[in-house]
């Protein structure tokens, strides 16, 4: 085969090669759902977690929220989070579940469920401290929070 004909050839077929009609793209893979708050309250916990629960009241719609179990010292100075759960706020009451192993904790500390919530980068509510003994499961209900200094 001449080195003209064997070009030629080799240019057909990439032509070929690049005529043909793309493969359809496969839809792309659904986004997981991430859990509803609800969900996760309503979720049976394993037996040995214990599990805090409520709803934060007045929120504003896009503001972001963040409610922790926290251990403190005798000055009400947060030492160590044990449990934490950031939340978009929706206008109305945000339902929350924090679940915690009580092994975790040591057995002498004072614990507190604090929140806060802030909007554009600024703090403008908060939860008073609640204290609380985290060896059992609570449900706190609906927590009134108050505005920032």
């Amino acid at each position: 085969m001449s080195p003209h004909r064997l070009a030629l050839l080799s240019l057909a077929l990439l032509l070929a090669a690049c005529s043909s009609q793309p493969e359809k793209a496969s839809p792309a893979p659904a986004k997981p759902k991430r859990p509803s708050s609800e969900q996760a309250i309503a979720a049976p916990l394993p037996g040995h977690l214990r599990q805090l629960s409520g709803s934060l009241l007045g929120i504003p719609a896009d503001a972001e929220a963040e409610i922790a179990l926290l251990q403190v010292d005798s000055k009400g100075r947060p030492l160590k989070s044990y449990a934490s759960q950031r939340l978009l706020g929706q206008g109305g009451a945000l339902p929350f579940a924090l679940s915690f192993d009580p092994q975790s904790l040591p057995g002498d500390g004072r614990f507190e469920l604090r929140a806060r919530v802030s909007q554009s980068g600024r703090l403008i509510l908060r939860l008073p401290p609640q204290s609380l003994n985290p060896t059992q499961s609570r449900d706190f209900g609906p927590l009134q929070l108050v505005r920032a200094p």
